[in-house]
């Protein structure tokens, strides 16, 4: 079931994505060779509480940690860890918290020191496809719009659009319906209407689109072992495209 949410839930909403916007970029610059994936999760969480705010992540499902820390081929759900990170690695960053009783959730990929030239370009051509997705989150358009806008951009570079995992409706629990899938058809799937808060989280491959869970850190992983972006927003459906309700810097 969909669940609406009404003017004043999303001014709320906007309130606890503004606190993980800044959050989220204040750990992502903090992502330097040698630093460890463990000392960016107790960041997230020190800064959580700064905040006054709750991670959503801990604990839902089993997952141990207030941040998803995902390199190179590691899509998402990545475990922290003592692993350091390092120069020429990619690094996706997943944060969900809890603000007023209602919830966000974002991401964003950045690279460490100096990144190959493949790196550059998935992470660009993810963005972009994050970009175009909210423009289809628009009132009646439909689901199939945007995941057509990701899968689309993404394959006309070259680049696999994972499909085992998708985005989600957001707001009153941490994972709601929809599904919001990287992939798809124009003008299929159900239709939009205002109330409906999504999170929207391209993953593109430099490969195929398979993914296996790694058992030592529970993260999903590309199957061929290819590098992963992932970059997330969550908006809310309005009259000319998504509002973004997460607003850290995209471009």
């Amino acid at each position: 079931m969909i669940i609406l949410k009404t003017p004043q839930e999303i001014l709320i909403i906007k309130e606890g994505g503004k606190i993980l916007a800044e959050i989220l970029e204040q750990i992502s610059q903090e992502a330097k060779p040698n630093v460890t994936t463990e000392y960016l999760n107790e960041l997230a969480e020190k800064l959580i509480f700064k905040y006054e705010a709750k991670p959503s992540f801990k604990n839902y499902d089993k997952f141990p940690a207030a941040l998803c820390v995902s390199i190179n081929e590691e899509v998402v759900h990545g475990i922290p860890s003592k692993r350091k990170l390092k120069d020429g690695d990619i690094v996706s960053l997943d944060l969900g918290i809890w603000h007023k009783g209602l919830c966000t959730d974002a991401a964003l990929t950045v690279g460490i020191g100096k990144i190959s030239d493949e790196a550059k370009k998935i992470i660009k051509i993810t963005k972009e496809c994050l970009s175009l997705a909210i423009e289809q989150a628009k009132i009646n358009n439909r689901l199939g719009d945007i995941g057509a806008a990701v899968q689309n951009h993404a394959e006309s570079f070259g680049f696999s659009v994972v499909r085992d995992l998708v985005g989600h409706g957001v707001g009153k629990k941490v994972h709601e319906d929809p599904d919001v899938l990287n992939y798809g058809k124009r003008n299929s799937g159900i239709k939009l209407e205002k109330g409906m808060v999504l999170a929207i989280e391209p993953m593109l491959t430099a490969g195929n689109y398979q993914v296996q869970q790694i058992q030592d850190n529970g993260a999903f992983a590309t199957s061929d072992k290819s590098l992963s972006a992932h970059f997330e927003h969550t908006i809310a459906v309005e009259e000319n495209g998504g509002e973004i309700l997460t607003p850290f810097l995209i471009s």
